[in-house]
């Protein structure tokens, strides 16, 4: 296991050791947790955002309802 030193905000640092209280966790397992969670969601040959383009749009034709009703219809 590797030994590092990071610079955390006051806030986040509070909040993390209030999570690791909560749960009877130790702070390092807090952010041990909060590593992987992130690199789960981050994983190796991902695209990056900015390569992603909206998808073109298409023509759906004319609404079911009008305009004026779509609140009404929402809340049925």
């Amino acid at each position: 296991m590797v030994k590092t030193q990071v610079q955390i905000p006051d806030t986040l640092f509070r909040e993390a050791k209030r999570l690791a209280a909560e749960n009877e966790m130790s702070f390092a397992e807090v952010v041990r947790r909060g590593l992987e969670e992130i690199i789960r969601h981050h994983p190796p040959g991902r695209a990056r955002a900015e390569k992603w383009n909206l998808p073109k749009s298409f023509d759906m034709g004319q609404p079911l309802a009008p305009e004026e009703k779509w609140t009404t219809l929402c809340h049925e």
